[in-house]
């Protein structure tokens, strides 16, 4: 994707402009760290969680910030377990990463990063349409857990969500 061009750094670029610098920020499904490490180099207090150990092993080794292995089904288990407190000013879980989710797992997952946040924190949360959870389905799955929208866009780049969007970007918050 770098060699065809494509952006890398747009999640990284909404969530540090949503916060001041050295916020707490937490990637829901970090992977290889591509975002939380940009958020860290941007001088910000990053926990990158995933439930991939060898992905995990990757972002330790080249990416700034802290990585943790887990399921964000048990993020609250996972972060105290690791001695990290909740209260992250923005959740951020980009990449497709709620539709690699069980069906069942996909409220009590929303209810974890729900549960992660300051009181003003927001969660982001960006995937692709035709992966299997419908935009309609993921929006009324975070208002039964007690979030509310505050914006929805098509891109990272803060375009604004049109019926024929392919993508969501959705800036949530309790």
């Amino acid at each position: 994707m770098r060699r065809e061009g494509m952006d890398l750094a747009g999640e990284a670029r909404l969530v540090d402009a949503m916060v001041g610098r050295r916020s707490r920020v937490l990637d829901a499904g970090c992977g290889s760290g591509r975002v939380a490490g940009h958020l860290a180099r941007l001088g910000h207090q990053v926990v990158g969680v995933d439930l991939d150990p060898a992905l995990v092993q990757v972002a330790r080794a080249e990416e700034p910030g802290t990585y943790l292995t887990g399921d964000l089904a048990e993020l609250d288990t996972v972060l105290a377990d690791a001695g990290q407190q909740a209260g992250f000013d923005v959740v951020v879980c980009a990449g497709n990463v709620v539709t690699f989710l069980a069906p069942s797992t996909r409220r009590p997952v929303l209810e974890q990063l729900a549960g992660a946040l300051a009181p003003a924190g927001r969660l982001v949360v960006g995937f692709g349409a035709g992966r299997g959870y419908p935009f309609e389905e993921f929006l009324a799955d975070a208002r039964e857990v007690g979030l509310s929208t505050d914006v929805l866009l098509s891109t990272w780049d803060l375009r604004p969500l049109a019926d024929d969007s392919d993508f969501l970007v959705a800036v949530l918050s309790r």
